[in-house]
């Protein structure tokens, strides 16, 4: 069953029934999760202090859902939107509450590498500028790489795609290099750069170069050509030809490339900081895993995790505004 079908039944039956109370489902879930987190003392061998953020992070969601409930009175769309995510809300609180029993109230796992859901929140509280700092700083270099690649990928792509005689020279060497991971080619480039960011940049660069080369050129080749005789009858030259017809067609393509680029970049990224750079969020991960402080560790990829989704997800409302006739097919 599709995304769409889904979402489909689930609107219908929240039209169906006016107010359903599958609406407090979450609530219903944070509240026990806090009643355990309150009521059961913490192991007594728990030797680091306790702390607030927990308990403060579950009432602010019990508000902000009790909030969404209540609108979900007056407006179908937003309880049609809670109706189909409550059951899986639910049972992810469920899980986190879990979690805190078996780390903080019973100390099942060795809390020195599965620290409690309240350390993990502290970090953000307490060192969430220097968490800042390091993310603005990767994403310096995953943008800039990022773009470097898909430029190029798509220049590259186009080449092979369009023309047979560079398809001749260049496909055999994208046929061998292309493959071998980003990363292993780190011990190279670190040497050939002066600086571990600019190394850092071109692995990036090469992880999105690829399949946007290959998949653009796949798209160019898989245009009709009934398409450029059409446009050469009207009067188009060979440039007329590759940015209104050729380009558009491969767009699909394209952008299928650029999601696994952008895949492909984030492992690179992560790679590149733990070796050779000296700040980013990578460097973050291995400095606190170093240093045995698993909570920051964390924390940092909570962060490359949603960082990860928002661009993901910002890349998909792009390609349904370019590509909206394919609005829907593709979903995130």
């Amino acid at each position: 069953m599709t995304d769409g079908n889904i979402n489909t039944k689930a609107a219908r039956s929240a039209k169906a029934e006016p107010y359903t109370w599958r609406v407090f489902l979450p609530v219903l879930a944070l509240a026990a999760v806090l009643a355990a987190h309150i009521l059961l003392p913490a192991y007594y061998g728990y030797r680091v202090k306790i702390l607030p953020y927990f308990t403060r992070l579950l009432y602010i969601l019990i508000g902000v859902f009790i909030a969404w409930a209540v609108a979900a009175i007056f407006n179908q769309k937003a309880r049609e939107k809670l109706v189909f995510k409550s059951s899986f809300l639910a049972v992810g609180f469920l899980f986190l509450g879990l979690y805190n029993l078996i780390s903080l109230k019973f100390n099942l796992l060795p809390s020195l590498y599965f620290p409690a859901p309240e350390r993990i929140i502290g970090v953000f509280v307490e060192d969430w500028f220097f968490l800042l700092r390091c993310l603005v700083y990767s994403m310096r270099l995953l943008l800039g790489g990022f773009f470097l690649g898909a430029i190029l990928g798509v220049f590259t792509g186009t080449l092979i795609g369009w023309s047979q005689r560079f398809n001749y020279w260049i496909m055999p060497f994208i046929r061998i290099v292309g493959p071998i991971p980003s990363t292993a080619w780190i011990p190279i480039a670190l040497v050939i750069f002066l600086k571990p960011a600019s190394a850092s940049l071109f692995l990036i660069a090469l992880g999105v170069w690829f399949p946007t080369t290959v998949l653009t050129s796949s798209g160019i080749m898989n245009v009709h050509k009934n398409y450029y005789e059409v446009s050469s009858t009207l009067g188009a030259n060979t440039a007329r030809n590759i940015f209104s017809v050729a380009l558009p067609g491969a767009m699909p393509n394209v952008f299928a490339g650029l999601f696994n680029g952008t895949s492909s970049c984030f492992l690179t990224l992560m790679a590149a900081e733990m070796i050779g750079c000296k700040f980013g969020i990578g460097w973050y991960i291995n400095w606190q895993r170093e240093t045995l402080a698993y909570a920051n560790v964390y924390a940092a990829l909570i962060v490359i995790a949603v960082t990860f989704s928002f661009l993901i997800s910002l890349q998909f409302k792009i390609r349904n505004r370019v590509l909206s006739w394919q609005k829907g097919t593709i979903r995130w």
